[in-house]
């Protein structure tokens, strides 16, 4: 079976497409509160220039998708599927980030059932890259199921904790 990196999954919240060029301004109002990145080892990602560095890249992915809330059609986040290894049966996800506003309740548990759902027709890991001082995402990945593997160097240069979700 082929892995389509970039479905489109529907939930009972919220709805995942394909990441469009047109999406950047209603993803950079999401993304421009730096809370969201308090954590993450590319803190400044709200500054304009520097999410333009990050939309651009998850364009050229190919796995990038926007998060859409069904309710009000706005656009609150986006993620990423990434690295498709056939011989191995893995894919990762990450590059996640939601608005504030949808943290603490069942938006990102939903999101990543959706993408783990997609993700398990066609592998038979899911790996995630968390930074070792990213605790909400770290606590994230657990409460979806996910184990520490290891640490690597992700694409940035950046040491990350490798997490696993098996299906």
């Amino acid at each position: 079976m082929t892995f389509d990196p970039q479905p489109v999954l529907h939930g009972e919240r919220l709805l995942l497409r394909p990441l469009v060029p047109d999406d950047f301004d209603d993803l950079y109002n999401a993304a421009a509160d730096p809370l969201i990145w308090a954590q993450h080892p590319e803190s400044n990602r709200h500054e304009l220039a520097v999410f333009r560095v990050f939309f651009d890249a998850a364009i050229t992915s190919g796995g990038a998708l926007a998060v859409i809330d069904i309710a009000n059609g706005a656009v609150i986040g986006s993620s990423r599927f990434h690295g498709y290894d056939r011989e191995r049966g893995d894919v990762e996800i990450g590059w996640t980030f939601l608005a504030r506003r949808y943290w603490g309740g069942h938006y990102n548990g939903e999101m990543k059932a959706l993408m783990l759902d997609h993700a398990f027709r066609s592998v038979r890991r899911v790996i995630f890259l968390v930074g070792p001082d990213n605790i909400r995402s770290r606590r994230a990945v657990q409460k979806i199921g996910g184990v520490k593997i290891g640490e690597r160097v992700n694409g940035e240069g950046v040491k990350s904790d490798v997490y696993a979700v098996s299906a």
